[in-house]
């Protein structure tokens, strides 16, 4: 699987009596339904380690774009109607401010593995509470409750698995929490956002700017406000979007395929 395609449904499953795996792209799974594929004896297997350190690149990344608002500074430059540069258009700094980060997974401590590059006190919110050793190698702070990071947080850095506990798991009351100076970045799953709560949040100023890898759906409609906004960046759903790390990617899935053919464990099966 590709991009979520084909669709694995129970019409499709009973077309393919012989299929023995899906191998589907990417960390993700919440697009597939692992009680019927089971109920089929069919393998499931994904891509989880080799997705971690591009993603976590291209968190920074929007984090850096957003807070010096490179898309406007790019548009400014290149624009046939500019004249000169004002002198009182500033962006926000990222050095020595406060990053929090929900989901402490491979992803987000490699997250935070950057961000102490960048000087920034670093608190995390996960389901369980990463070792001593690791927190102190990154200077990471753990919050029990996400409350308490959202109200400290400079930025807001979401890299958690899409499931029913973290579907919209930043809502009205959240983004409420949050400083209005602070920015919201996305790397996970559309759906972990209310996001019609974040344009509101967004129009009325309750926080500063987002930066959003992935959006639901995808892409957004051509006239959805969050296409309109100065203080939002919008990318591709591009975590993973290098050459070589898709190149591994499909090395991965092709060693899945095999294996299961084989009658081999199966690397990265997903129980």
């Amino acid at each position: 699987m590709w991009y979520h395609k084909p669709i694995i449904d129970e019409e499709l499953l009973q077309s393919l009596p012989n299929l023995k795996i899906v191998s589907s792209s990417g960390v993700g799974i919440d697009h597939l339904d692992l009680k019927l594929l089971s109920r089929f004896g069919v393998k499931v297997s994904n891509t989880p380690f080799v997705v971690s350190t591009d993603t976590a690149d291209l968190g920074m990344a929007l984090m850096l774009a957003s807070a010096r608002r490179l898309v406007e500074g790019y548009q400014m430059a290149v624009s046939p109607d500019t004249e000169y540069f004002p002198a009182n258009w500033l962006g926000v700094q990222v050095s020595g401010t406060t990053l929090g980060i929900v989901g402490m997974g491979t992803i987000g401590y490699k997250v935070a593995q950057r961000a102490k590059a960048f000087e920034m006190k670093i608190l995390y919110h996960n389901r369980k509470q990463r070792n001593k050793e690791e927190e102190s190698a990154v200077g990471a702070v753990y919050c029990k409750n996400m409350d308490d990071l959202l109200q400290q947080s400079d930025f807001v850095m979401l890299a958690v698995t899409l499931t029913p506990q973290t579907h919209k798991l930043i809502g009205k009351r959240e983004l409420e929490l949050m400083k209005p100076t602070a920015t919201l970045i996305n790397i996970s799953r559309g759906l972990v956002v209310d996001q019609d709560a974040l344009v509101e949040a967004l129009q009325k100023e309750v926080i500063r700017a987002a930066a959003l890898d992935v959006t639901y759906p995808e892409p957004l409609p051509r006239d959805h406000p969050l296409l309109k906004m100065k203080n939002v960046i919008v990318t591709p759903h591009i975590g993973s979007a290098t050459k070589d790390t898709r190149r591994v990617m499909m090395q991965d899935m092709a060693e899945s395929i095999e294996a299961a053919l084989a009658g081999l464990p199966v690397p990265h099966e997903v129980s």
